[in-house]
């Protein structure tokens, strides 16, 4: 089984509606017809006790990829940080992951830095799925939960200091 077939697996049901075609905005990314795959599969979901959050295409809330990489949202905050990239996931400290034309990226929220993690969605996905602990923050995931409940959809968690300041 290919690696995006079991993320997929594990993963809770759909976020959005099943799709048909590959959205225009997907076709200018290198990257978007493998990623298009991954969200024909399953149209966005949470994985790994809702610690990973994989956007689905539309969703009625507005979360979906074309919301979530809506210049007004949140990205105006970050100035040039997200120029050029395209958001489709995040862990539960919301850290995004998203292409750009060479590979997959981590974009860390606290400092608007970028990370390269893989050539492919495949290769992320077995990423992820080798190294969930760490690439998706599993470990406080479940804790927080355990203590609070399940996390509400939508939603992720924020330290009350800040990673880069030792919180």
């Amino acid at each position: 089984m290919r690696s995006i077939e079991k993320l997929v697996s594990i993963g809770s049901e759909a976020l959005g509606t099943p799709l048909g075609a590959m959205p225009e905005f997907l076709e200018r990314w290198r990257l978007g017809p493998e990623l298009f795959e991954l969200l024909k599969l399953r149209n966005g979901f949470y994985a790994f006790e809702s610690a990973l959050h994989v956007f689905p295409i539309t969703e009625d809330s507005g979360s979906g990829l074309e919301g979530w990489n809506a210049e007004p949202l949140w990205r105006c905050e970050y100035g040039e940080c997200t120029q050029g990239l395209l958001f489709f996931a995040e862990d539960i400290f919301q850290d995004q992951f998203c292409l750009r034309e060479d590979g997959v990226f981590r974009f860390y929220a606290e400092t608007g830095e970028t990370a390269l993690l893989a050539p492919s969605i495949e290769a992320w996905a077995e990423l992820i799925l080798d190294d969930y602990r760490e690439q998706t923050g599993w470990p406080l995931a479940h804790d927080w939960q355990a203590a609070n409940g399940p996390l509400p959809r939508g939603k992720r968690l924020m330290p009350k200091i800040p990673f880069v300041l030792s919180g």
